[in-house]
């Protein structure tokens, strides 16, 4: 019993996480903050010969923006879910989470693998074991 809620709390601590990463990634997607940690990861894969250009630089800004607040959408959700219907061991709720995040994992790692966008697939894969860990270890709680 006790651990479940451990897990609860973890999945809401998460989902919390993931709106804040969302907000920076809208709001300050081309700060030097993200460059450092995110587009010096990912922009050498597009341009290796060095920063985008100005135009895709535009474009890249705007991506952010509407990633970042899809993000924050999602983790909206996955608070909600974690905090009410999760906590209250409504199967469905597990059955959301499971579903939800085995169809991102796959179609986004799939769609970075194909890209060569290596540190997206490593990016995925770290937030599949932070998700995916606390819903294997309550499966049985529900």
């Amino acid at each position: 019993m006790k651990n479940f809620y451990f897990w609860q709390k973890w999945l809401l601590f998460v989902a919390i996480y993931l709106v804040l990463f969302g907000l920076v990634l809208a709001f300050w997607g081309q700060s030097p903050l993200l460059d450092f940690v995110f587009n010096k990861q990912i922009d050498p894969v597009f341009w290796p010969e060095g920063d985008a250009p100005g135009n895709a630089a535009v474009f890249q800004a705007w991506v952010y923006g509407v990633l970042g607040t899809t993000v924050t959408g999602w983790g909206i959700f996955m608070a909600f879910l974690a905090h009410y219907p999760f906590k209250a061991r409504e199967k469905w709720a597990w059955n959301c989470f499971a579903v939800g995040i085995a169809v991102w994992y796959i179609a986004d790692t799939v769609v970075s693998a194909y890209y060569q966008v290596g540190f997206n697939v490593l990016f995925n894969t770290t937030l599949l074991v932070l998700l995916g860990l606390p819903l294997l270890l309550t499966r049985k709680d529900f």
